[in-house]
């Protein structure tokens, strides 16, 4: 548990070494720009805890009023803590909370009335019991225990200052995915960690002085690690990482120089993605959004009554948008295959703009023993849990990796649109 005493002198001497943590931050300054992820989040049907508090959190940290889905999203919320709080993971909960705490809001309060915060902190707990007990593996993620720690800090909970930094070191192999350094895991490790530090210094409570350096430290080398996965058109890690990556950056700029990051660019880059479509889904779009605002998830605590938008851009709700479907779609042949130990293939023939998942109910129409596979829902759409009776485990750290033409794919099994002549792949991987 965080202690209370002040912070004894070698902590002011460590506070003399600490960054300002000065914001760099730039921001769309056309409200046309976002109507698309605006059309996305308030037109969208809403059952996933995760998405509706993703969106409310966006919404709020946008300063965007739209009280008919402001009621929806919390009585969706409130529904789901209501009715089974034991069945939200951590990062789920974390989420309501962040949500529920934005701008000083009347449903604040919930969290309070359903002891929410004690909730958490026992989730972190059984995420931190489980990396004791499996080869340092939490229950979820390291994302989630980030939000884990975000909202504990926000929020006033109960978490060890020691516990953190023996956890959050950037080489721990729960920041990557496969070989891969994860950028949205990193990003919000470093809110939580910023979180963290400040609370540390502000509130003058008790910590080694070894502590604060090693947590800015921490921060440093995540950062670097962030940067090192910016793209050439200005994106980080890929087009769904980079709003974080972005509030990351925002909040971390004394630790790289302008020349390490074009702000502009990057902003630039997610715009060109938004008018493409990227962010169809409500998690997506509501993850992207409070960046392109200029704001992050550690203003969910401000003082404020409520965190304004960005200002200049007085943001209504857009009309929506009609797509027109066309009346029939010509058929379209990939090549299919799953890979485990060998390697099992077919030809599939799906309608043109099929999905991936499309392509996996043919196959398995065709060859079920070889081709049959279960999934569940998610916020960011299904995502495959086995094949052939393998199931994925986060325990032993393996997953059902989509690739395309050998190269892993950002998008879900329900998202990635097909195309003709494509080798789609499903491999038993680790991470």
């Amino acid at each position: 548990m965080r202690q209370s005493h002040q912070l004894p002198l070698v902590g002011l001497l460590v506070f003399s070494l600490i960054p300002s943590q000065l914001c760099e931050i730039c921001e769309v300054s056309e409200k046309k720009d976002i109507n698309p992820l605006l059309n996305t989040m308030i037109n969208s049907k809403y059952t996933r805890g995760t998405s509706v508090a993703n969106v409310l959190l966006s919404l709020e940290l946008a300063g965007i009023q739209n009280q008919i889905l402001r009621q929806k999203l919390i009585e969706e919320i409130t529904y789901n803590v209501k009715t089974g709080v034991s069945d939200l993971s951590s990062g789920e909960l974390a989420l309501i909370i962040l949500a529920l705490g934005a701008c000083r809001s009347p449903e604040e309060t919930l969290i309070y009335d359903y002891q929410l915060i004690n909730e958490l902190e026992n989730k972190f707990q059984e995420e931190i019991k489980n990396m004791e007990t499996h080869n340092d593996n939490p229950l979820t993620n390291y994302y989630q225990l980030s939000l884990d720690v975000l909202a504990l800090c926000l929020f006033d909970g109960n978490y060890s200052t020691a516990e953190v930094v023996r956890r959050f070191n950037p080489e721990n192999k729960n920041y990557y995915f496969g070989s891969q350094f994860s950028v949205d895991t990193g990003a919000m490790a470093v809110l939580a960690l910023t979180c963290v530090n400040r609370s540390l210094i502000n509130a003058q409570v008790k910590a080694d002085g070894g502590d604060l350096m090693k947590i800015n430290n921490y921060k440093k080398s995540l950062v670097e690690k962030i940067l090192s996965k910016k793209e050439r058109n200005g994106l980080i890690g890929n087009t769904f990482s980079t709003g974080e990556a972005m509030q990351a950056l925002f909040v971390s700029s004394d630790y790289y120089n302008e020349t390490e990051w074009n702000c502009q660019e990057t902003l630039k880059a997610v715009l060109n993605k938004t008018s493409e479509g990227a962010f169809s889904i409500p998690i997506a779009a509501a993850q992207v959004l409070p960046a392109l605002l200029g704001k992050t998830y550690l203003d969910v605590n401000k003082n404020s009554s409520c965190v304004s938008g960005s200002g200049n851009i007085n943001i209504s709700t857009p009309e929506p948008v009609t797509v027109t479907l066309p009346e029939s779609q010509s058929p379209i042949s990939v090549n299919y295959s799953v890979r485990i130990n060998e390697t099992y293939s077919a030809n599939v023939t799906v309608p043109d703009g099929s999905v991936f998942l499309a392509v996996m109910e043919k196959a398995q129409k065709i060859n079920h023993t070889i081709f049959c596979f279960t999934m569940e829902e998610s916020s960011w759409g299904p995502y495959i849990t086995s094949v052939q009776g393998l199931w994925a485990s986060n325990n032993d750290r393996t997953y059902w990796e989509l690739l395309s033409g050998g190269k892993p794919l950002s998008q879900g099994v329900g998202s990635y649109v097909v195309h003709n002549g494509e080798n789609l792949e499903v491999r038993w991987s680790t991470y």
